[in-house]
């Protein structure tokens, strides 16, 4: 990018907003990648880097931010293992520090199952879980190697504690014996890593021994006891075969390294790429900011679109296109109203989308591939202009003439200020014609009123401007698009207190045809805002008709759930009758069985009477209640069943769920006979009804239950994959835990983090044994390097 283009870009805040891109980041390669972002001139590339912004964005509403926090530079590490270089131990956790982020964000893309932009980037990580283990069970922390690195070092460190264990042992004897009287402290300490004794100086010929060092007062020995020299100088050699075997270990694990170094450095490079991707959708998240759509022809239309530097909640949005209906756009106004903001905030937003960056806009918002973007925009806002500052600006013009060509962005900030009006004006003119006839699109702001007669008179151009509240004399901040501004210098004076001769006095210098020309600038203000009024009201009693239409289907829909809940309830009723009758019934059935087998003939018949008496009273009464039920809510019009004619099929409606076909039509006294399964039975026609008759009065709604129609768009919050719970009393981050972890589960997070600091210790065991009972946490684990170690409790999910 050439100069003048830099120049641009930091003159619309470009690279401030690179500083926020860069904020989001995690790694310092993702870091340099944001502030090396530049915009691009090609379609396909720009649509892409949108794409993955948005898909970026996607996976974090669903599935939480990813854990990248691992990424570690290992480049320099690489390049020395393969040459044959050995490792250190720091440099060694980084590469597994690094691999252990490769397999996090494997696992991150496990559940996504549709293919994105991002998936080819994801193809790119292999990890090696293998060497990343190696690597963690063999180094404790940066300075230290596990005793279970090899067996030889685990029985070198063993045999060192028993010898250091002897050491001890006998000094310990001497500083409580007779000699204690000789020492400084009845203390066992190290010089040169040998153990000694701090001897009183005077003292020297009462402790014979190897002297390894003096106090800086000189009155103290440290003093290596003869007794213990020669089990030290075991110690020592011990020592030297600690620290071959240490370096062995290291070389084997840097050989590891370096027969997997390529797919390390393709991991390092994806990683640092799915960074600084997500460090885009992070941004987008906080500008509330959306992908926009690219158009082939050079045309901007920005809807509600809002400066990304400016407080999103307080900002106020403004609708600005140029490219289509116009190439270009003169926006005037008063001093503060807006202009420039409007102004930068079409050239940034334009710059961040060609970045694969989302704008702070209306998702209905459209922008296009400028080849360039040239700005002259500087502090027009104090009214002190000297020669120096018009210079200034017009040596940017004049850079700018050279290059501006078509498919370039010019914008101009108070063109032809700083100098005599009626020559600045002319030059404005000029300028801006000359900038439309190279091709570009051109957006400028002014306070001259001959740049509002030209676009008034010119095709091709439009105005614009920042409205102005006279009433308050505060500007509204919005952008009104063909109705050009007034600077309304005479109403804030008068609102400001200046005296009434002088404003007339005042307006007696201007000339009789800027006077009309204000006049109807005023007419055509006041007519706006009578429209919008009238809008206003109108917009108010369609939403209070659609909101009395909503209320009236909620209420039939409500009424019909009722209906439907009551006919419900009574049918379970009526099931649960007929379901006791039945059984009361086998129970007389089976006592008549009885009754057979053990009594007389007469006597059983005299029972049975008497049970089929009792058995009929039961049905007859069940039945009774049954119909009871039924006619409390099912009701038969007549005219469904007097057609009624043999192969009509029929519910019966005394016998929940049953259906029948009729045998002969209804006689004169209302009865029809029907044939449900193998059994013939007169019934009343009240107590039967139409079947296919009942459906063709079951018409389809036109639209689906529930109220309005159309489908109401699902958005799930982002569940974190980590939670801080510091300062919190054992109970309290129990319950936060729990909530923190349930959220983790429904958004299917295969680990998550939990941060308790290390403190006493008590606070990660109650965290840990409570989570230990939970049915889903597979693994419940301190973290290692690089996770936060005894400060942070790793939690993977079956």
């Amino acid at each position: 990018m050439n100069r003048l283009g830099e120049k641009s870009l930091r003159t619309l805040e470009y690279f401030t907003v690179l500083d926020l891109l860069a904020a989001q980041t995690v790694s310092a390669r993702g870091r340099e990648m944001a502030l090396a972002l530049r915009p691009v001139t090609d379609h396909e590339d720009a649509a892409l880097y949108l794409r993955q912004t948005t898909d970026a964005k996607n996976m974090m509403v669903k599935n939480g931010s990813p854990t990248l926090g691992g990424i570690r530079d290992v480049t320099a590490a690489l390049r020395r293992c393969e040459v044959g270089g050995a490792l250190n131990m720091r440099e060694l956790l980084g590469v597994a520090s690094l691999l252990q982020a490769a397999r996090l964000m494997q696992a991150y893309f496990a559940e996504q199952e549709e293919k994105t932009t991002l998936t080819p980037i994801y193809h790119r990580i292999s990890g090696n879980r293998s060497l990343e283990e190696s690597i963690t069970t063999s180094i404790v922390s940066e300075e230290e190697m596990a005793d279970g690195a090899s067996p030889e070092l685990s029985s070198i460190r063993r045999e060192m504690r028993r010898i250091g264990g002897r050491v001890r042992e006998t000094l310990g004897r001497m500083i409580s014996g007779e000699r204690a009287k000789y020492l400084q402290e009845a203390i066992i300490t190290q010089r040169n890593g040998r153990f000694v004794v701090p001897v009183k100086a005077e003292h020297r010929g009462d402790v014979p021994g190897l002297v390894h060092d003096t106090s800086g007062s000189g009155a103290t020995l440290f003093v290596e006891p003869a007794q213990v020299v020669e089990i030290n100088n075991q110690l020592k050699v011990l020592e030297g075969r600690e620290q071959q075997e240490i370096e062995r270990i290291l070389a084997e694990l840097s050989a590891g390294v370096a027969q997997c170094s390529a797919s390390i450095r393709e991991d390092y490079e994806a990683l640092c790429t799915f960074d600084f991707i997500f460090a885009r959708a992070k941004l987008s998240f906080q500008l509330n900011a959306c992908e926009p759509h690219l158009t082939e022809d050079y045309a901007v239309n920005l809807h509600r679109a809002r400066h990304p530097l400016l407080d999103q909640k307080t900002a106020v949005p403004i609708d600005i296109a140029i490219g289509r209906d116009y190439d270009t756009l003169v926006i005037t106004g008063p001093n503060t109203g807006g202009k420039t903001v409007s102004l930068k905030t079409l050239g940034l937003l334009c710059l961040m989308a060609q970045s694969g960056l989302h704008i702070p806009a209306n998702e209905t918002s459209e922008v296009c591939i400028f080849e360039n973007v040239y700005a002259d925009i500087g502090d027009e806002q104090s009214i002190e202009q000297s020669l120096s500052t018009f210079s200034s600006h017009m040596k940017t013009i004049v850079g700018i003439m050279e290059k501006c060509a078509k498919g370039d962005l010019v914008l101009f900030d108070e063109l032809g200020a700083g100098t005599d009006p009626i020559e600045g004006a002319a030059l404005a003119v000029s300028v801006i014609g000359y900038a439309r006839q190279m091709g570009a699109r051109v957006a400028a702001t002014t306070h001259y009123s001959e740049l509002k007669t030209f676009a008034l008179t010119t095709d091709g151009v439009e105005n614009a401007s920042c409205e102005f509240d006279v009433g308050t004399l505060r500007p509204t901040y919005r952008l009104l698009t063909g109705i050009p501004g007034k600077s309304n210098a005479f109403a804030i004076a008068a609102r400001l207190g200046l005296q009434p001769t002088i404003l007339e006095r005042a307006k007696e210098q201007i000339s009789t045809e800027n006077t009309r020309f204000e006049d109807v600038l005023a007419e055509l203000e006041k007519e706006r805002r009578q429209l919008e009024k009238y809008k206003a009201e109108a917009e108010r009693l369609r939403a209070a008709a659609q909101s009395e239409r909503d209320k009236a289907e909620n209420l039939r829909d409500k009424t019909q759930d009722e209906t439907d809940r009551i006919l419900e309830n009574a049918r379970l009723k009526a099931d649960r009758i007929l379901k006791d009758a039945r059984m009361a019934a086998e129970t007389v059935f089976d006592e008549l069985e009885d009754m057979k087998k053990q009594a007389q003939k007469k006597a059983a018949d005299q029972n049975l009477a008497a049970a089929k008496t009792t058995l009929r009273g039961i049905i007859t009464q069940t039945e009774t209640e049954l119909r009871g039920k039924a006619r409390e809510k099912r009701t038969v019009d007549p005219n469904e069943v007097k057609n009624l004619k043999p192969g009509d099929e029929v519910q019966l409606l005394n016998v929940s769920g049953v259906t029948a076909t009729v045998l002969k039509a209804p006689d004169a006294d209302g009865n029809v006979q029907v044939q449900a399964g193998i059994m013939k039975m007169n019934v009343r026609v009240t107590e039967v009804r139409p079947l296919k008759k009942q459906k063709q009065e079951k018409k389809p709604s036109g639209r689906p239950a529930g109220g309005k129609g159309g489908v109401r768009e699902l958005r799930v919050q982002a569940a974190p994959s980590e939670i801080d719970v510091r300062g919190l009393c054992a109970e309290e981050a129990i319950l936060e835990v729990d909530q923190f972890i349930s959220s983790a589960l429904m958004s299917k997070l295969p680990t998550v983090r939990i941060i308790h600091g290390k403190g006493t210790g008590t606070l990660r065991a109650a965290i840990q044994s409570h989570l230990k009972r939970n049915k889903f946490c597979k693994t419940v684990r301190n973290g290692v390097f690089g996770e936060g170690e005894m400060g942070v409790t790793v939690v993977e999910f079956k």
